[in-house]
């Protein structure tokens, strides 16, 4: 039996941002979760990996809060294939092993990565149906999970075979190649470009503006803080946290591996509780507390902890920093004017990477004076339970002055 046209095309536009985003997480991830390596052989302090993720950080939020207007003019399938072509560049300058092309590197392909979600919801919020949207944009978000599982697996691997520049650039001509398979695509899914809009520079204060005027979209956007901040610290130390008690990298790659992967069917069951049981603000609410919960358990590991137990707390983890982002996008889509999906979310998203930013260095700073993980991961969890709190209360509360 023959697919009706709209679900075809619902279908299409899912895979078409499942593997850009995949491929977008991979290459986002790779250098974190193969860090042991370089900063085995270029004799780095740990805590520069910090410095990495931030200054990638600072790169997606300008990015982000920019890139409306581009996404409009030259369509979110061309935008999503931009996002692959700037990771490809960014992976294999890092590759060149110097401290001035890793911070070139963490600027193009943070910033690349940053384009690939705002694009993506830009394009699936034209064929989800608003009902079944938050299950629809958490089967697409499974595709971070996936991406951050194929770097646990393969990173260690790679750089095991080829050493850690072939890793990256083994993933940087990964990312070309879809960013090629993609094109076929793009005469449906680029129709509703309009070829007449240009950037501007007030195009960062219109979405910013367009957040923070908003009440509901501005506690997405501080949801969003929390939730990036705390991913953010755990897929960038957790490698290095368990290789600091001991672990092997290839260990460590095994156990952040099996930990992101059940933020896949995590992603799905939360969509889907999302679109049927319960309210998207109260499943919010109830991850934000998880994950704060699993930080704090995150920063009692010693060496004595059994790898069991290390991964159930990394599990439970996994399924709340994980497992967030399709409700949450799917609730900023819906709030978002229309013909402005990918500008809003591109807001909202603006202030997750303030805390990618911020909550890496805060961690590296922690690192750096204490010499353990621990502190960093308590810290990290703090800003998720404080929201977790406040999307709880009564919207009437929350809403009301003072």
């Amino acid at each position: 039996m023959r697919l009706g046209r709209p679900l075809t095309l619902l279908l299409l536009a899912l895979a078409a941002t499942f593997w850009q985003q995949t491929f977008a997480a991979l290459g986002r991830i790779l250098p974190p979760v193969i860090a042991p390596a370089i900063v085995e052989e270029l004799r780095l302090d740990p805590a520069l990996v910090g410095v990495y993720v931030g200054v990638a950080a600072a790169a997606a939020l300008v990015f982000q809060m920019g890139c409306g207007s581009f996404i409009l003019r030259y369509g979110a399938l061309r935008m999503s294939q931009a996002a692959l072509v700037m990771l490809t560049i960014g992976l294999s300058l890092a590759a060149g092993g110097t401290l001035a092309l890793f911070a070139l590197s963490a600027v193009i392909a943070g910033g690349g990565a940053a384009i690939s979600t705002p694009a993506s919801s830009h394009l699936l919020g034209r064929y989800s149906p608003p009902r079944y949207a938050p299950l629809v944009f958490s089967i697409k978000q499974t595709a971070v999970p996936m991406g951050l599982l194929l770097a646990g697996l393969l990173g260690p691997f790679m750089t095991g075979l080829w050493g850690w520049r072939g890793a990256l650039l083994a993933a940087a001509a990964a990312s070309l190649v879809v960013a090629v398979l993609l094109e076929p695509l793009r005469a449906e899914f680029d129709a509703d470009r309009v070829r007449s809009r240009s950037f501007r520079l007030s195009d960062f204060a219109t979405t910013l503006g367009s957040v923070v005027g908003t009440h509901d979209l501005r506690g997405l956007s501080l949801a969003c803080f929390a939730f990036n901040g705390l991913q953010t610290v755990f897929t960038s130390y957790f490698v290095i946290y368990l290789v600091a008690l001991d672990y092997t990298l290839a260990a460590a790659g095994l156990v952040f591996s099996v930990a992101t992967l059940v933020a896949i069917p995590g992603r799905v069951l939360w969509g889907w509780l999302g679109s049927v049981l319960v309210p998207p603000r109260r499943m919010l609410a109830l991850l934000a507390l998880g994950m704060a919960g699993s930080a704090g358990l995150m920063a009692l590991f010693t060496p004595g902890w059994p790898t069991v137990a290390i991964g159930a707390v990394a599990t439970l983890l996994s399924m709340t920093a994980l497992s967030w982002h399709g409700v949450l996008l799917s609730e900023t889509a819906r709030l978002a004017p229309e013909g402005m999906r990918g500008a809003v979310t591109g807001g909202v998203l603006s202030f997750g990477q303030i805390g990618a930013l911020l909550m890496p260095l805060l961690y590296a700073a922690l690192l750096g004076a204490t010499g353990g993980h621990g502190l960093g991961f308590l810290v990290s969890g703090l800003p998720a339970l404080l929201v977790g709190i406040d999307l709880l209360r009564p919207v009437e509360a929350r809403r009301r002055p003072g």
